[in-house]
């Protein structure tokens, strides 16, 4: 009886042993998942000059150069440890009704506001900007923001309004559960 109890318990470690080499091994030998599209722009250096070259590339260049993206990259600077951090900036409201002209009612909306002197924008859809109708111009929010971006098209940075409060009331918050955080 000892005997096939010992046998059993040695039989069950080998299998165990097996089938974690083997998940192990799969594990190692798996792809990863492939970079995206701007982590290979940053990483690859030759697809960067190649982009830099087509005629948005040096579009982009001469617009990074000129005094405005110098001005947009520098109003950058100035949140930069807010974004990082995801913490709170006071902001006032300089405008409410942005849209561009070729967008049309479905198009998206746009929030200007101005935190230590400076203008950023924020671009929402048309049902996010719902939530958004009770603000006014010089009204004084708090914002966070995950990221920000730059435009040659744009007069100001992008900033994502992930969260907006008015008076300790939230007015939007960003729901990041529909996409996995992405």
């Amino acid at each position: 009886m000892k005997k096939a109890i010992f046998v059993l318990i040695l039989l069950l470690v080998v299998v165990s042993g097996l089938v974690f080499a083997n998940r192990t091994i799969k594990n190692e030998t798996k792809p990863s998942p492939g970079p995206s599209a701007v982590v290979d722009r940053k990483t690859d250096p030759e697809a960067r000059k190649k982009w830099e070259a087509t005629p948005d590339g040096i579009k982009y260049k001469e617009w990074e150069a000129s005094p405005e993206g110098k001005k947009v990259h520098a109003s950058y600077d100035k949140i930069s440890r807010y974004i990082k951090g995801f913490t709170n900036m006071e902001a006032v409201v300089t405008s409410v009704m942005f849209q561009r002209a070729n967008a049309g009612p479905s198009g998206p909306k746009w929030l200007i506001v101005r935190i230590n002197g400076e203008e950023y924008m924020m671009q929402f859809i048309p049902k996010e900007f719902e939530q958004l109708n009770s603000l006014k111009v010089n009204d004084k929010i708090m914002l966070r923001s995950r990221s920000a971006g730059y435009s040659p098209n744009h007069p100001y940075l992008i900033i994502s309004g992930d969260y907006i409060e008015l008076n300790n009331k939230i007015l939007f918050k960003r729901d990041f559960s529909k996409n996995n955080r992405c």
